[in-house]
């Protein structure tokens, strides 16, 4: 008897559905995975990687030269006054002049005239600039008046020769006599180009002389003439266009 009592209550309570037990979390469904996103976000980090690299090999390819900041006339030469450093990247098909040799570069001569606002190249400057065939250089020393203010090399002048003329003139059986003068102008050289003036002092400076000293660059066939005016002070300069 007692035997099948515990028979039929085990039957019963296995006939009964199991209940969760208190504590015990619900399974959650799998996440869904998007490998689209994923390899996208792994792009953008590499790109920025690789921008941020050649940014810095660029950085580290930047080289100090020399830039030229004012106008420099055909034979002039560069100074710490109209020359900057300025970083520019690194070309060995451009010969760019190191900052670190302006001072061998303030030793040479410009072959042409150089404006301002140009990274200074090795081409454009020369141990001599020397003389064009045809062409030759004199040397004036001028007073004021024979020149034109603010004469500069590189300008292009017309060169006069100015001076006086006298006569005199007496009538016969009198001792009246009469004397005229005049001046009397004419053209030695159209067209020269001035290659070097001498900068004026300023007001607080000793002035040791009142000439000018200029170079003018001229055809050779005018050169003797233009001397010879010259050595007897009889030299005008007239600024004229350059074209």
């Amino acid at each position: 008897m007692k035997i099948q009592e515990r028979t039929g209550a085990g039957g019963g309570r296995s006939s009964m559905p199991a209940q969760p037990m208190s504590g015990e979390r619900l399974p959650t469904p799998p996440r869904e995975r998007k490998p689209a996103l994923a390899a996208l976000a792994v792009l953008l980090i590499l790109v920025g990687a690789l921008g941020a690299t050649m940014l810095v090999l660029r950085a580290g390819d930047r080289i100090e030269v020399v830039k030229v900041t004012g106008d420099i006339p055909a034979g002039g030469s560069v100074t710490k006054a109209n020359t900057a450093s300025v970083l520019v990247a690194a070309d060995d098909s451009i010969h760019y002049v190191p900052w670190s040799q302006l001072d061998g570069l303030m030793k040479l001569k410009a072959v042409s005239a150089i404006p301002k606002g140009v990274v200074a190249v090795g081409e454009m400057f020369a141990a001599e600039t020397g003389v064009a065939a045809g062409q030759a250089t004199v040397g004036l020393s001028l007073k004021e008046g024979q020149y034109p203010t603010g004469l500069e090399a590189g300008d292009v002048v017309a060169a006069y020769r100015v001076g006086s003329t006298t006569g005199s003139s007496s009538n016969t059986g009198s001792s009246d006599s009469s004397s005229s003068s005049g001046a009397s102008t004419s053209l030695i050289v159209d067209k020269a180009k001035v290659t070097f003036v001498k900068p004026q002092a300023s007001s607080g400076d000793v002035i040791s002389s009142t000439n000018l000293p200029v170079t003018l660059t001229v055809d050779s066939a005018k050169a003797a003439e233009l001397a010879q005016a010259a050595a007897a002070g009889q030299v005008a300069l007239v600024l004229i266009p350059s074209s």
